[in-house]
């Protein structure tokens, strides 16, 4: 399938590993140029170069938190100037961690909210002026399952995250008239270090956490890996997509039970 993305110019943010570097390789490896951005210079720069030795000059490094306000201005100018156009935003970042109710406060909500939905915020507004003069711009949030069903112990997760969906639903209504699309990703049961973070987490609150517990949960009877992912990603992100917006969408080994 031609997913017509050669030539374009993306923003992946949180792509220094998992499934923020799966989204880059699978953007690059359909002929778009990427613009990744982490906030560790160290794992940003292994990954830039590791991309590089397989899709050369098409990759630029920005080192950037995206909690941290003109953060992503910055990621989308550098982008700008170095391609002259942006056609897709992917807004991924890891996950607020783990907790209940009584054992999170004001500072914990706070710099969640920063992370998980303002970064969203910030991030569609810079880019918008450059996905408006776009022939098909693209905004896709890597969000969780928890918009889908609320996951136990991950309070911030199923606040703040249910707050990007609701806003992406808003957008992909007010943007629909540009031609933008925006959608959400869902993964859960995905092999990456967020995986391993809450199973810590439940292990240290007692709640069983090997393998083979987790997996019973999971209808298709294995973990996915990050590019089972990242290709929806480069679907949504294609003209191939162009009628898919307002959408969110599982990639969970069927295991949201929710209908909706």
């Amino acid at each position: 399938m031609d997913t017509q993305l050669d030539g374009r110019v993306a923003v992946v943010t949180g792509a220094s590993r998992g499934i923020g570097r799966a989204t880059a390789r699978a953007l690059l490896a359909e002929g778009a140029r990427v613009a990744i951005c982490a906030r560790d210079p160290r794992t940003l720069d292994a990954s830039a170069a590791h991309l590089r030795r397989e899709h050369g000059e098409a990759v630029l490094a920005c080192v950037a938190d995206v909690a941290r306000e003109g953060a992503l201005e910055g990621v989308v100018h550098d982008a700008v100037e170095r391609w002259g156009r942006l056609d897709v935003l992917v807004n991924n970042a890891g996950g607020p961690p783990p907790g209940s109710f009584d054992a999170l406060g004001d500072a914990d909500w706070r710099s969640a909210f920063e992370l998980t939905l303002l970064s969203v915020v910030r991030g569609v507004r810079a880019a918008l002026p450059h996905l408006r003069a776009s022939d098909a711009g693209r905004v896709i949030n890597v969000l969780s399952t928890s918009v889908k069903e609320p996951l136990p112990g991950m309070l911030l997760s199923n606040s703040l995250r249910s707050g990007v969906a609701g806003l992406a639903k808003t957008l992909s209504r007010e943007l629909a008239p540009h031609g933008i699309t925006v959608n959400n990703v869902c993964p859960a049961h995905i092999l990456t270090g967020r995986l391993r973070e809450v199973a810590a987490h439940r292990a240290a609150q007692g709640e069983a956490s090997d393998a083979r517990g987790a997996l019973s949960a999971v209808p298709l009877r294995r973990f996915g890996n990050p590019a089972e992912v990242a290709d929806l990603v480069a679907f949504l992100a294609s003209k191939r997509a162009g009628y898919i917006t307002g959408a969110t969408i599982p990639v969970d080994g069927g295991s949201t039970a929710s209908l909706t």
